[in-house]
């Protein structure tokens, strides 16, 4: 399974859309336009068709924690 096919599933599963993926982004500090994730779930045989690498999946996840969780709390410094 690559990771173009993970953004798929949690983008049915959750019923995102392009407009929540770079939001959730945005909460990581990670900007990325609508056009870019359109390519994501492109056919791979698709001129346009764009892999995802790594550290968008990563930084996708951490702000779909943050999405649906809200920011962690801090812990009270010694």
């Amino acid at each position: 399974m690559t990771n173009n096919d993970v953004l798929k599933k949690l983008r049915v599963a959750l019923k995102l859309r392009d407009t929540d993926f770079v939001e959730i982004l945005k909460l990581v500090d990670f900007n990325i336009s609508k056009g870019e994730i359109n390519n994501f779930f492109r056919k791979e045989d698709h001129p346009k068709y764009m892999k995802c690498g790594d550290q968008v999946l990563r930084n996708f996840l951490n702000g779909l924690i943050i999405h649906m969780r809200g920011p962690m709390d801090k812990k009270p410094g010694k």
